[in-house]
């Protein structure tokens, strides 16, 4: 299952190597209008400040490579907006050839994998599940594995999951 927060991790992965790609050749020209702005591009631009807002205002509307990735990144991810099937497929595909013609390599990249696996992320409209239970379990399992330095034997690897993950109440009744 493709769900929002992996296609969100992708697409900024995608966005950042854009960033960093043209923070570097600005930086040759003496250009440092992207030092700093990391996580102006990564955040929600709601949680920046005041200033902070206006200055990443005038960096998106920009002509830079960076502010087109954030751009498609942003866009990409109101496909998770969409109720209907129809419509999001129309939108993605208008997504895709944007991707596609953008010349930003990452970009490009993401949308290839994307397509690749449209109808397993146009699925989660229809059934929006994700298997982050599954991975907070695993997360929890892996803690009890590490703090634990190893078992004797598995018996005891599995009680010691049983104990941390079984939810279990061990506080004593009160009568």
């Amino acid at each position: 299952m493709f769900d929002k927060f992996h296609i969100a991790k992708h697409l900024g992965e995608a966005a950042d190597q854009v960033r960093r790609k043209e923070h570097k050749a600005l930086k040759g020209e003496g250009d440092e209008r992207l030092t700093g702005t990391k996580y102006h591009w990564l955040r929600d631009p709601a949680r920046l400040d005041r200033e902070q807002r206006r200055e990443f205002l005038q960096l998106r509307q920009s002509d830079l490579k960076t502010a087109r990735a954030w751009a498609l990144k942003e866009i990409a991810m109101t496909l998770y907006n969409y109720v209907y099937e129809k419509p999001a497929r129309k939108h993605f595909q208008w997504w895709h050839n944007w991707a596609v013609r953008s010349r930003l390599e990452p970009m490009k990249k993401v949308a290839g994998m994307l397509k690749r696996r449209f109808e397993n992320i146009i699925t989660y409209l229809t059934h929006p599940i994700t298997n982050a239970t599954s991975e907070s379990i695993n997360s929890k399992i892996q803690w009890v594995k590490y703090t634990a330095r190893g078992f004797r034997n598995k018996q005891n690897f599995i009680n010691a999951i049983y104990f941390h993950c079984g939810g279990l109440d061990l506080a004593p009744a009160s009568h």
